[in-house]
């Protein structure tokens, strides 16, 4: 039985959905995020709506509309990133969480693509937790898939990098600009950044290949931490 998104339903579905313990899963993933020089500022979006989209595929679940606008302070810098900051950020969610859990919604898991707004949903986790007495379930895409690493030349990259740049090829490779990517310099730690593109990691060795298999490792990821926790 296939899922649905919140958004293509009328409220007395979306009533009766919440009624039933469907879970809910509320995609994040950023609208406008630089990326390197080579990937589309949507790139987060891109990844988070198309996974969320596979898992609907295969489980009974509810999408909801995806959080494009986040806190990502490193970003400021580059043209057309644009970001909340992280109080504003935690306050948002929290009402958004509050919001379907005061319709009825008791099962609510959150996909997130980035690495900067892991903290704060925490913290709005922690809020909510104190408030209503149950925890939003959470993936971190950065923590998911990693069965594939061994068919990656470089699987400790972190941002517009090898797994990152395979994902958006196997997805639409007319929105990779293969030609500008570089990789990011050495030495730089696990949560740096090339301040000239970036980019952390190595993007030119990422193949649509690595990219399906990225993108199928981790909806089985999401699935499975959806099951473990709510059946």
């Amino acid at each position: 039985m296939k899922g649905a998104w919140l958004a293509n339903l009328t409220w007395p579905e979306a009533e009766a959905k919440f009624a039933d313990g469907t879970v809910l899963l509320i995609p994040v993933g950023a609208t406008s995020k630089a990326h390197g020089r080579h990937l589309p500022l949507g790139t987060d979006a891109m990844l988070a709506r198309v996974l969320a989209d596979r898992v609907a595929f295969r489980m009974p679940i509810l999408v909801a509309p995806v959080v494009g606008l986040g806190h990502y302070p490193a970003f400021a810098d580059f043209a057309g990133s644009q970001q909340t900051s992280r109080e504003t950020f935690v306050a948002f969610m929290t009402e958004l969480l509050s919001g379907y859990l005061d319709q009825g919604c008791r099962r609510i898991s959150i996909f997130n693509v980035g690495v900067s707004t892991e903290a704060p949903l925490r913290e709005a986790a922690d809020r909510i937790e104190a408030r209503y007495g149950l925890r939003p379930h959470k993936a971190h895409m950065r923590n998911l898939g990693r069965a594939v690493d061994r068919f990656l030349d470089k699987p400790e990259g972190g941002h517009a990098d090898e797994r990152e740049t395979s994902m958006v090829l196997a997805i639409d490779p007319g929105m990779v600009r293969l030609e500008e990517a570089r990789p990011s310099p050495p030495g730089l730690p696990a949560d740096g950044l090339d301040p000239l593109t970036g980019t952390l990691g190595d993007p030119t060795k990422a193949t649509p290949e690595k990219g399906r298999r990225l993108l199928d490792a981790i909806m089985v990821d999401i699935i499975e931490g959806i099951e473990a926790e709510f059946f």
